[in-house]
């Protein structure tokens, strides 16, 4: 398999008060595939969320490398600036939250259609390509309502579509489920599974469930900090 990400000896701490910091992370290493469903599993305040920002680039550890294998080429995360990891993030990264973090005054659609028109997309062409990739995932009504107006099935559905609008290599998803019923957690798991396969997405999940990680291809327990174990998952 074709690693897409390798993360090596990553640590990170955050400062407590003046004299003291608190180690959120403590030499984490692994590797991800291309295409694969890689779940972050353990209890809240284990450092899940921290791994992933850093692995996502949102944030860069205090020590340690992360390195991205993409386009037939080595990118090494901790060399980049500012405006590198901006670019590389908005041309091939997806994110979705826990809370969506849709903007509330846009509708649906727009609120899909804001990163190609953002990228330089004509508006016309974003909102077409934001009504296709809906339907994709399941939205096919209510296109102009907004956030406010949707469950919370229909906004977290929204907000894959606009992790994916600009069709990248890799998604990470922070407790994606956490604030939904089993019926819908269900279909996002559904959804998951379905884009993975049918786009060849890589998708990389923080959880504390242990119904989303049962659906996942490889599973990364974590506790106080490590990796205490990466299982195979029969799925």
């Amino acid at each position: 398999m074709e690693k897409i990400l390798e993360a090596t000896n990553i640590w990170k701490s955050f400062r407590k008060d003046d004299k003291n910091r608190i180690e959120v992370l403590k030499g984490v290493s692994l590797e991800i595939y291309r295409g694969e469903f890689f779940c972050l599993m353990g209890p809240s305040g284990v450092g899940k969320t921290t791994l992933l920002h850093i692995l996502g680039t949102l944030d860069k550890p205090d020590s340690g490398r992360v390195l991205y294998s993409l386009d037939g080429q080595q990118i090494e995360i901790q060399n980049k600036n500012n405006d590198e990891l901006a670019k590389l993030r908005n041309q091939k990264i997806g994110f979705v939250f826990q809370f969506h973090h849709l903007l509330p005054e846009f509708t649906a659609l727009e609120n899909v259609a804001l990163p190609l028109i953002i990228a330089g997309e004509k508006e016309k062409v974003a909102l077409a390509k934001a009504k296709e990739l809906l339907g994709t995932v399941g939205f096919n009504q209510r296109l102009d309502n907004k956030p406010a107006e949707l469950s919370g099935g229909e906004q977290q559905r929204v907000a894959f579509a606009r992790a994916l609008i600009n069709r990248p290599e890799i998604v990470f998803a922070d407790e994606p489920t956490g604030n939904l019923d089993s019926k819908n957690t269900e279909q996002i798991l559904d959804l998951i599974t379905r884009l993975r396969k049918e786009f060849f997405i890589t998708f990389v999940v923080a959880t504390h469930s242990t119904k989303v990680a049962s659906a996942a291809q490889r599973i990364a327990r974590m506790k106080d900090g490590i990796i205490f174990e990466i299982a195979l998952n029969e799925v």
